[in-house]
């Protein structure tokens, strides 16, 4: 099934005490390519989530967002620096006794001063956040692939549409081919006869040079290696496997074709085809560098 590389998806859910948040989404790239931004605290997710796209995608720069929040603070914990407290305390009665000051040391007055306590999340079970993760993930994975198939099958109708017209063309330069041997033997045949005007002409040499000129501009092995690339283009475009860069190599091949055949033509109609043929292939080439 071809894909496109280019793909988004989102999911967004609250599991237990965690509200995660997936965002996926992906560009054409020679190569795979990853990259991923989490919470704070959960940086071992990135190696996990890395391993788990790679079942998916084969080739593309992928950008992988992950926010793992928990709900209503049940991942933090919060501890008293007693000795901390204590000293604060000491210091507050004693200022109150050297200077004969109300003693009226609360909880609220404590809590001013930010050292006493200490802030700290509470570990989690990895296992866990993993598998609260991978469930969000899914959801935004499984959209980000139906993109990709979607796009891909756009991709793969327009070259195969593209791939058939080359293929036409290709039937035009090699019905021309022949023709064009014909009206050069013809041109041969009146240039001789303007100039030899009542002498005899040689037949033979008539022939033999005509046969110099269709070696000259033979085309028979070119249009045949380029109908044979185009055939596993169009099998290419069935495969299951991402096949990207067989496409490119293919692409670059039917160019070589094009080009060696337009540089033996000398007929205008060829050389038309040619240009055609020329556009088209380059079109492909812009389309198959989104295509997994």
């Amino acid at each position: 099934m071809i894909k496109s590389m280019t793909g988004y998806g989102r999911q967004e859910e609250i599991l237990g005490t965690r509200h995660i948040q997936v965002e996926i989404k992906s560009v054409n790239h020679r190569y795979f390519e990853f990259t991923t931004r989490v919470s704070r605290g959960y940086s071992f997710l990135e190696e996990k989530m890395k391993t788990y796209i790679r079942n998916f995608v084969a080739r593309g720069k992928v950008d992988l967002f992950i926010s793992v929040e928990s709900t209503e603070g049940a991942d933090v914990e919060i501890s008293v620096n007693r000795n901390v407290a204590a000293g604060y305390i000491s210091a507050m009665r004693e200022l109150c006794s050297d200077y004969e000051l109300e003693d009226d040391i609360t909880a609220s007055t404590l809590a001013r001063f930010s050292d006493i306590f200490t802030v700290s999340r509470k570990p989690e079970d990895e296992n866990a956040v993993w598998n609260d993760v991978k469930t969000v993930a899914d959801q935004a994975i499984a959209s980000f692939l139906h993109m990709r198939i979607v796009e891909g099958q756009k991709l793969k109708e327009d070259v195969s549409a593209r791939a058939e017209k080359i293929l036409s063309l290709v039937k035009e330069v090699e019905q021309r081919s022949p023709e064009t041997v014909e009206a050069y033997r013809r041109r041969l045949y009146a240039r001789l006869q303007e100039v030899l005007q009542d002498k005899a002409i040689d037949e033979q040499r008539v022939v033999t040079e005509a046969a110099l000129f269709a070696d000259k501009i033979a085309v028979d092995e070119e249009t045949v290696r380029l109908r044979s690339h185009l055939a596993q283009f169009q099998k290419l475009l069935e495969s299951a496997e991402p096949v990207g860069r067989k496409l490119d190599f293919l692409v670059q091949e039917m160019n070589r074709e094009a080009n060696t055949i337009g540089s033996k033509c000398s007929d205008t109609q060829i050389a038309y085809a040619v240009v055609d043929i020329k556009a088209e292939i380059e079109k492909i080439r812009e389309q198959i560098q989104n295509i997994e």
